[in-house]
């Protein structure tokens, strides 16, 4: 957990499924988007988006707007080698 009064998006690096799982359990990440290998900008995956802790208030989409006495938390999980950025953005060096 993580010492700040915030909580919308957290990321992990890590090529240790057993750290990762961690991450995502209830003993890891406290807010309300955590992502494996992917950055806190993430990829756009249509998940139901909101925070936790002092920057939640509940989720804006998704189907589980009503689910107000449960901690849900919208996890992403690459499973390649690469790190794609939001929204498809590119940097061609050549």
């Amino acid at each position: 957990h993580n010492n700040v009064p915030q909580g919308l998006s957290s990321a992990m690096f890590t090529l240790n499924m057993r750290h990762a799982e961690k991450f995502l359990s209830s003993v890891g990440s406290d807010c309300g988007i955590a992502n494996i290998n992917i950055g806190t900008s993430g990829a756009e995956i249509g998940g139901a988006f909101g925070g936790e802790k002092e920057t939640g208030g509940g989720r804006e989409s998704g189907s589980d707007s009503w689910k107000q006495y449960m901690r849900r938390q919208t996890n992403t999980i690459n499973w390649g080698t690469d790190l794609p950025l939001a929204q498809g953005i590119k940097f061609d060096l050549n």
